[in-house]
């Protein structure tokens, strides 16, 4: 298959998994491994750190009004009842600097299980019949007629600890899914499926940017005494192939994230968590097949 193509395909596959949770990670390496790619690969890997990238970029573009306002509001708040240290803003830094710290010192383990299908074969297996679960019990409207938290401005500097707690197992098991972890853990701590959602989205940012931005430096830096991660294109095609990727997941991304939104607003998280399940014993079986 001609690498123009394959980079299509891969960077629809990036787009469409990187914000679902289903982890992007667990189905771009499977995507790679299905196709013919070796998941060792110096050229392929530094690909999928940037197409990652391009899925990022999308996030930031979809919610620029919703941004500008919390800048505008910055440190009080919409409802004038916040401060510096609770301003969303401030929440979302606060459970990405939870989850960078453990990730940081967990990075040789997270590397050697970027290459482990059946890692990520348990990972989506069991993330799935956890969310579940929790949405199960915690996602439908409760007795009283609203969640404790019903959007990002209630959101308290708890639960953005927990979050950023919770996020550290996507990092640390691919295929757990970083949606997954921070969107179940705020549906555990009484937020409602929408404002898990959004949290989940704004956490995103900061996490995926300086996790991606430091996996595409080790890809071109080597360490003391190691090789680099990846390798950056050597070609005018190979150029091309990074360029195609980046866009397309970009623009699939962005739809993906659109719909993502509606659809959470009114069905739930149920049919992410089947497919869930479904595709990690279909991995977990592919595996004692091969």
């Amino acid at each position: 298959m001609h690498d123009y193509l394959l980079s299509v395909l891969l960077g629809i596959v990036e787009g469409l998994t990187e914000f679902l949770p289903v982890s992007s990670t667990a189905h771009l390496r499977i995507s790679q491994q299905l196709l013919g790619i070796s998941l060792s690969d110096p050229f392929w890997k530094m690909y999928s750190i940037v197409i990652q990238l391009g899925a990022i970029l999308c996030l930031p573009y979809y919610f620029r009004s919703r941004i500008s306002k919390f800048l505008a509001t910055f440190p009080r708040g919409e409802r004038n009842d916040r401060s510096a240290l609770t301003h969303p803003l401030t929440l979302v830094l606060i459970a990405f600097v939870v989850t960078a710290g453990p990730a940081w010192l967990l990075h040789k383990k997270i590397g050697d299980n970027l290459e482990s299908l059946k890692v990520m074969g348990w990972s989506l297996l069991v993330g799935g019949v956890l969310m579940w679960i929790v949405d199960a019990l915690f996602g439908p409207t409760p007795a009283g007629g609203r969640h404790k938290t019903e959007s990002m401005e209630e959101v308290s500097l708890l639960q953005a600890i927990w979050i950023g707690l919770c996020q550290i197992f996507s990092a640390v098991f691919p295929g757990t899914s970083r949606s997954m972890s921070t969107i179940t853990a705020g549906q555990l701590a009484g937020m409602s499926r929408a404002s898990a959602l959004e949290f989940s989205f704004f956490v995103s940012m900061p996490t995926m940017a300086a996790a991606t931005l430091y996996d595409l430096y080790k890809s071109i830096h080597a360490h003391a005494g190691q090789a680099p991660l990846g390798r950056m294109p050597v070609s005018s095609q190979e150029w091309m192939v990074l360029i195609i990727g980046f866009v397309v997941s970009f623009f699939v991304a962005l739809a993906v994230v659109a719909w993502f939104m509606n659809w959470v607003r009114r069905r739930g998280f149920a049919p992410f968590a089947i497919y869930r399940i479904l595709a990690g014993a279909a991995v977990l079986l592919w595996m004692t097949r091969t």
